[in-house]
């Protein structure tokens, strides 16, 4: 599949998994390559489940860059097939791309592989991409960048 545009803006990422609705969450605890990133239920405070998407480079067709909304500085980094949020230098962030699916999108790293969630408080994991819904994401739309 051709990778689609996403607009840039602060998002909720919803996983496709079974069970109460689930999202993409930053954990609190760093450990060796940052803060694990899992899925978790709807937290009452947004800040770690509010994720900003923008093109990593201002030009057409770029890959994207995912970050904390609240945190400009934490992006989503790539360190042994699993997905972290770190403070890092944005040059070491993970570039994604987006693909429609049926029921939603499949998010996949620069190296191809596709964003999984297991089961709810497991860690991401990039594989090779299948047709499963637990490679299926929803991108609910939350505001613009910039935005309050």
């Amino acid at each position: 599949m051709a990778p689609i545009p996403v607009k840039p803006g602060i998002y909720k990422v919803h996983a496709h998994i079974i069970g109460p609705t689930s999202l993409l969450t930053a954990t609190e605890h760093a450990l060796k390559h940052g803060a694990p990133v899992i899925t978790d239920r709807l937290n009452p405070l947004p800040i770690e489940q509010e994720w900003a998407v923008e093109p990593a480079e201002p030009v057409p067709g770029a890959p994207y860059v995912i970050h904390l909304a609240y945190h400009g500085e934490a992006g989503l980094v790539v360190q042994e097939d699993k997905l972290w949020v770190n403070a890092a230098p944005r040059p070491e962030w993970a570039q994604f791309t987006f693909e429609r699916v049926i029921g939603g999108v499949k998010i996949l790293s620069d190296k191809g592989l596709a964003l999984r969630a297991g089961h709810r408080g497991a860690q991401i994991e990039l594989t090779a991409p299948q047709p499963e819904f637990q490679e299926t994401w929803t991108l609910e739309f939350i505001r613009p960048l910039g935005e309050e």
